[in-house]
């Protein structure tokens, strides 16, 4: 086995060649921008069908570990003059482990945190991957930040389909694209909306990279422990309980809801027995971020709501469809009101969603404020 990190300097990629498969590795070679986040079971296949290849040999051609993002690479190929037939194939290595990020000091358990302003502000998160034979597509963000005279708590969940590329390059921008906003404390909602658009933009941008697919979101802001600021796009759903009882802070955008609107642009709502609506018959959310052939039919625009967080505030819940299909708002509540660890809470919502029956890849974070 033979490693060959010069193909692409500074990008670290490593791509692992089995014995007498080097040759052909070399000839069948696949474009970078083709393949990047793709997982490498479908790049096999898709290998085995254009060149002919058993399966066996055409996984080894696809078994590559990429150490750094879609981006890095790219733009380390392309400094370097790197030409595309030089690597095999390219993949993100998308294990459910890498679909979080989390700032928080080393820990026997990695899925808790706290703030650092309140020794009763915690979060946890969990998740797992469903039962379909695709990769893991749900990504999160779970984590603390100091920005100037603030402490942000920075929370957000990502429900990737038709692969989970978009879902990683949220997880790695969206916030980032959000804080450089010059008046997010000030104009809150529109700052939010141009955040979002112009991430929206450069995933299309990069629909070449980033390949066809598309992801929802659910993104929530503490601010200070004080006030809360959540924006989604899709069916990933924030919750909060005061007093023992639900309140959704975002807002399902379901094709049948946004007919008019989905319509007034040439597209149309499928409503098929036995399924749901469809956006062109294919997507079930009416909003999302990528899809760029569903583009012109589909928004990116959030919605935004802003909540003070007081003393009856107890918890926030953020968690994907695979969740919100087999609970209800006040299902989830109860089910974790007398949890007081933050991590358990998630993994426990997690565990009843399976126990329903859920086959969906699920994340779940949990904010206790008491």
């Amino acid at each position: 086995m033979k490693r060959y990190p010069q193909l692409c300097p500074g990008s670290r990629v490593r791509i692992q060649v089995i014995g007498s498969v080097r040759r052909k590795a070399r000839s069948r070679c696949v474009s970078i921008k083709t393949h990047v986040g793709i997982h490498s079971s479908r790049i096999a296949e898709a290998l085995a069908i254009r060149d002919g290849l058993y399966m066996g040999l055409a996984l080894n051609l696809s078994k590559v570990i990429v150490e750094s993002d879609a981006e890095a690479i790219v733009k380390s190929c392309a400094a370097s003059k790197t030409p595309a037939k030089d690597i095999a194939v390219l993949v993100y290595n998308c294990q459910e482990k890498a679909c979080f990020v989390s700032t928080q000091p080393a820990s026997p358990d990695p899925g808790k945190g706290k703030s650092r302003m309140s020794k009763h502000v915690t979060h946890g998160f969990h998740l797992v991957k469903g039962k379909s034979n695709h990769p893991m597509e749900d990504c999160l963000v779970s984590e603390y930040k100091k920005v100037d005279d603030k402490e942000l708590g920075l929370f957000a969940i990502f429900d990737g389909h038709m692969g989970h590329s978009v879902a990683n390059y949220l997880q790695s921008h969206l916030f980032n694209n959000i804080l450089k906003e010059h008046d997010l404390w000030n104009n809150t909602e529109s700052a939010m909306k141009r955040a979002y658009h112009a991430t929206d933009a450069s995933i299309l941008e990069q629909s070449v990279v980033l390949g066809k697919g598309g992801s929802t979101a659910v993104t929530a802001i503490l601010i200070n422990n004080q006030k809360l600021v959540v924006a989604n796009v899709g069916d990933s759903r924030a919750v909060m309980c005061k007093k023992g009882v639900a309140k959704q802070l975002s807002v399902d955008h379901e094709p049948g809801k946004e007919k008019d609107r989905i319509e007034s642009k040439g597209g149309f709502v499928s409503n098929l027995p036995g399924d749901v609506p469809r956006v062109d018959g294919q997507l079930a959310v009416a909003r999302a971020f990528g899809d760029k052939s569903l583009k012109r039919h589909l928004s990116s625009e959030p919605d935004v709501a802003v909540e003070m967080i007081d003393d009856d505030t107890e918890f926030v819940i953020l968690a994907s469809d695979g969740l919100w299909t087999v609970m209800s708002n006040q299902e989830a509540v109860d089910s974790i009101k007398s949890i007081k660890d933050a991590a358990s809470a998630a993994k426990h919502l997690i565990e009843e969603a399976l126990s329903r029956k859920s086959r969906d890849d699920i994340s779940c974070i949990v904010v206790k404020f008491q």
